[in-house]
């Protein structure tokens, strides 16, 4: 975990705020040129960068322990509750860490989830071109556990798991390249409430119907979309999800206020990034890593 110099370690009125990454990236590389810049600027909020080893690629199982340990240490070391905001696979490393540790999402004030898949996605294969093994492809772990409805993902969603454990907000877009389905209560990125403790879904192009914010975003332009960052300050400075309705007037923006074009650039380059490092990682797997014995009976 990268803590930046500037922490106030809880002794100020800033929350604390784990940036969790997606698939192939790192919490500075991912949020340090969209949200993770804004949100260090603000007065409310004290990000913190979470660098799971091997960039999310190994086991996700084991990424969400990485994820209940930061959220834990967080809680420890500051004496206040921290919230999370995730990019892509983040968003399930979260939510397994949610299911599966309770004394996490007791402790935990938000959960935003920037193009999340919930229910993995049907185009994971694409990540991994070219690296066939007889009548299989081979890839690495975390990809083939987001396929959709992959054992990773079905266990996921037993049992309550495609509900909300904690405050959450999620976004996401119709034009996303790597996630799909992403289109209205079918998305992956769609979660459930069945617990009451909150939950807002924006999909952005039903949201911002014909505006500037709802035109074609990426999996990973979503990262600087203004009504995202918008719902991320809202989530963070209100008791439970964040609230489109408080936050329709972003909608005429392309950008979240406070991204240049080099920031656009930085964030697109995640996919290229994430694709080079699912290129060189080794071993590569034709199998998705068995369920750990905890989540059995779950």
């Amino acid at each position: 975990m990268y803590i930046p110099p500037g922490f106030t370690w809880g002794s100020g009125k800033k929350q604390p705020v784990l940036m969790s990454p997606g698939t192939g990236a790192t919490g500075s590389i991912n949020f340090q040129s969209n949200i993770g810049k804004l949100l260090s600027q603000e007065n409310f909020a004290d990000p913190v960068y979470l660098n799971i080893p091997n960039a999310l690629l190994g086991d996700a199982q084991i990424s969400a322990e990485y994820v209940s340990y930061a959220l834990q240490y967080l809680k420890a070391t500051t004496n206040k509750n921290p919230a999370i905001v995730t990019w892509s696979q983040g968003s399930l490393n979260a939510q397994w860490a949610f299911k599966y540790w309770p004394s996490v999402r007791k402790i935990v004030t938000d959960h935003i989830a920037i193009s999340p898949d919930y229910h993995g996605t049907v185009l994971a294969y694409i990540l991994c071109p070219g690296f066939r093994t007889g009548n299989d492809i081979a890839c690495t772990p975390a990809v083939l556990q987001q396929e959709y409805n992959s054992d990773f993902v079905t266990k996921l969603r037993s049992n309550g798991g495609d509900s909300a454990y904690v405050p959450t907000t999620t976004v996401y877009s119709l034009t996303d390249e790597i996630v799909q389905p992403q289109e209205g209560t079918a998305a992956s990125g769609f979660i459930q409430d069945m617990r009451g403790v909150g939950a807002s879904n924006t999909f952005l192009q039903g949201a911002c119907l014909g505006q500037p914010a709802g035109l074609l975003y990426t999996h990973e332009g979503v990262l600087y979309n203004p009504v995202a960052y918008a719902l991320v300050v809202d989530a963070l400075q209100h008791n439970g999800p964040g609230s489109f309705d408080r936050v329709k007037g972003q909608c005429g923006s392309v950008v979240a206020p406070g991204i240049s074009l080099t920031d656009v650039i930085e964030t697109e380059a995640l996919i290229p990034l994430a694709v080079l490092n699912i290129f060189n990682y080794l071993p590569k797997v034709v199998q998705e890593p068995g369920i750990k014995g905890y989540a059995m009976s779950k």
